[in-house]
């Protein structure tokens, strides 16, 4: 298994859970046995804009894509999978220096495994300090709404 696909495979929304925070809009499901897919269509599965399709390959956060032979971008399900990918280092808030970063290191090839790796523990150890800072300031929320409560009745 590829990291691409190791990294697909854990950015896959879980359907089981409601109420969950997702990366955005809701996002249209893929066709059975498609690999061709045009920017509109990755638009409209990604909730990404065009715009910010064509940036994130001017900056080299993803590969090389694919072309018509009328110069039209064709995307790939691998191309879709690292989206939802980098979708998800959105949500950590890494910075986009560091998802290029990571993104080059992936194309560099199985020798970059500890640098990906690091750049991966660091960015967890960010969103744990969140979490963290999120939980002190949701106690602090529900002190307030049971005071809120107690002084109604």
């Amino acid at each position: 298994m590829t990291v691409m696909q190791s990294a697909a495979a854990t950015s896959r929304p879980d359907t089981t859970r409601t109420g969950t925070c997702s990366s955005g809009p809701r996002r249209h499901p893929r066709p059975d046995g498609q690999d061709h897919y045009t920017i509109s269509e990755v638009v409209a599965h990604t909730g990404l804009t065009a715009h910010t399709l064509r940036w994130y390959e001017r900056i080299g956060l993803m590969s090389h894509i694919d072309r018509s032979h009328t110069g039209q971008r064709r995307y790939r399900n691998r191309d879709l999978d690292w989206l939802d990918f980098v979708g998800k280092l959105r949500l950590t808030g890494m910075p986009v220096a560091d998802m290029v970063r990571y993104a080059e290191l992936v194309r560099e090839g199985d020798g970059t495994y500890r640098a990906r790796r690091e750049l991966l523990e660091a960015t967890r150890r960010d969103v744990l300090t969140r979490i963290a800072e999120l939980q002190d300031t949701l106690s602090v929320l529900d002190l307030k709404i049971s005071f809120y409560e107690g002084a109604e009745r």
